[in-house]
């Protein structure tokens, strides 16, 4: 049974996750997203940002359970890092397959530009990860796989049913399969969170998910729009 102390963390854990679905909502291309009606552009502009970030999932989260071993520390954060670095290989090549089949071919994703949110991203978890408090990287884990549980397979329905993209019912393969895994996987967290009473970790966790409702909105195309 929970303690008082454990479920206000945890809450305060959702309250993050909770912000960061309401962030991206309020993005323009994120509002398209949500009831299908974003251009091609704008989803290969998504898709392209979301690879470069999602390439380095394994390697930060993986890091991560590594380090906890060497540190001695919390051996099951630690295995649930490793394990959830397993469990996101091979996610960049659904992203490649989505792109190739808008005509985006995998030198075009690999040579695009990278845009500052991504950077900031991945330098902010692999510094968690490698030199911070390693379990921060669960904050970011847990706001993006709630994120994918709520919005991840209505974005690809509903992309779907307005068919405003050509192809795009062989495209949404990454939104798909993030909405069906991720909804086991929150649950998975809130068990294995909820009995972890260390000040340091609970409070390096919600700021990394706070990092996470920053900085992954910005993914997106500025103003809903391509920059030039």
């Amino acid at each position: 049974m929970q303690t008082q102390t454990e479920t206000h963390w945890l809450a305060r854990l959702d309250e993050e996750a909770r912000a960061l679905v309401a962030a991206v909502d309020a993005q323009p291309d994120g509002r398209r997203l949500l009831d299908g009606t974003l251009d091609a552009e704008g989803y290969i502009h998504y898709l392209v940002q979301t690879y470069h970030y999602a390439r380095w999932s394994t390697p930060i989260l993986a890091e991560g359970g590594y380090r906890l071993r060497r540190l001695g520390r919390h051996p099951e954060l630690a295995e649930l890092l490793v394990q959830k670095g397993e469990e996101e290989k091979g996610h960049d090549r659904w992203l490649l397959s989505d792109l190739k089949n808008l005509g985006v071919p995998e030198e075009q994703v690999e040579a695009a530009e990278r845009s500052p949110a991504v950077d900031a991203y991945t330098g902010w978890n692999f510094f968690t990860s490698l030199a911070g408090v390693p379990t921060a990287v669960l904050g970011t884990a847990y706001a993006l796989e709630y994120l994918s549980r709520t919005r991840a397979g209505v974005w690809a329905e509903r992309l779907k049913a307005v068919a405003a993209i050509p192809n795009i019912h062989k495209s949404v393969t990454f939104l798909r399969s993030h909405g069906a895994l991720d909804g086991d996987h929150v649950a998975e967290m809130q068990r294995i969170l909820a009995p972890l009473t260390d000040p340091e970790d609970q409070e390096a966790i919600l700021f990394s998910a706070r990092v996470a409702r920053s900085v992954y909105p910005r993914i997106f195309r500025e103003s809903g729009a391509t920059s030039r």
